[in-house]
């Protein structure tokens, strides 16, 4: 398995780099170490900056690598409809003992294809967003500080990030989410664990791993996929607070035997890991 630094972030503009992979290392390393809701007072608000590595495959299937290291904002908020903490960016629309309804986001960087030797020659793929809703239900004790288990299901619809946003599909990905607080007897403390399948749209699927005529080849030929099952995921995570400090990190499992595009050329590895660290400081709170 070959290890890069994608040679697109060295032609792009470095303020728009900073931006789209800071907010997708963002993304990624709150999902990863999310934990629970924010330990700030209601309506309060807490901002820092911090670090964050994270090395992951230039796309799901992808056998080249990427690794970022790129200063990330720390933002925690506690409003009654926004919220912003160790589970990322949302909206929450819907809040009650057992069951939440809120927005949710995730993102990807940017891919040009001269540095990914099976998709030479063809569109790169671009910075995209996905938002949708999510619906979260508790299946443990509310009562239970220590311990949640809840049952997520996040839909999202994708799109480019570029002057004229390209719709790229649906992702589904239900999934059971574990936190166990403090654990170890470690005080503010979160231990977590995630497993379940994904989802995706024909559209979604096409996009990247679709190959249209004019860039088939012998090693390449063309391709349209379905859309249905795009493989499963399981995560474990532990993150942590010191006083104004706070360092996270997780370790992320994708299996793709099964999935629909699985016979597309452009899949070449059907089985990795992706693993993200951050630290941050937090500088001020209101």
């Amino acid at each position: 398995m070959e290890l890069i630094v994608q040679r697109h972030a060295m032609r792009a503009k470095l303020p728009k780099v900073f931006l789209v992979v800071g907010l997708v290392l963002g993304f990624a390393v709150a999902d990863g170490a999310r934990g629970e809701e924010s330990d700030i007072a209601p309506g309060s608000l807490a901002l820092g900056i911090g670090v964050a590595g994270l090395n992951f495959p230039a796309y799901r299937g992808s056998d080249q690598r990427s690794t970022w290291l790129l200063p990330v904002p720390y933002l925690e908020y506690n409003g009654d409809f926004f919220k912003a903490d160790r589970q990322g960016l949302r909206g929450q629309i819907f809040d009650s003992p057992r069951v939440q309804l809120s927005v949710s986001a995730s993102g990807s960087p940017p891919v040009s294809s001269d540095g990914i030797a099976r998709r030479r020659g063809m569109p790169e793929l671009k910075a995209s967003l996905e938002v949708g809703p999510q619906l979260s239900v508790l299946l443990s004790d509310p009562q239970d500080s220590k311990l949640s288990l809840r049952l997520r299901l996040p839909l999202r619809q994708g799109i480019t990030l570029e002057r004229r946003p390209q719709d790229i599909g649906l992702t589904f990905s239900p999934n059971l989410n574990l936190d166990l607080a403090d654990p170890w007897g470690l005080p503010r403390s979160n231990l977590g664990f995630l497993v379940g399948p994904i989802f995706t749209s024909r559209t979604q699927n096409n996009y990247f791993y679709g190959v249209a005529a004019p860039f088939a080849s012998v090693a390449r030929p063309a391709y349209q996929a379905g859309g249905g099952y795009a493989g499963a995921q399981a995560l474990v995570s532990l993150s942590r607070k010191f006083g104004d400090w706070w360092v996270g990190g997780f370790v992320r499992y994708d299996n793709l035997q099964g999935a629909v595009f699985e016979g597309s050329s452009l899949v070449a590895s059907r089985s990795y890991l992706t693993a993200g660290v951050a630290l941050s400081y937090i500088f001020v709170r209101f």
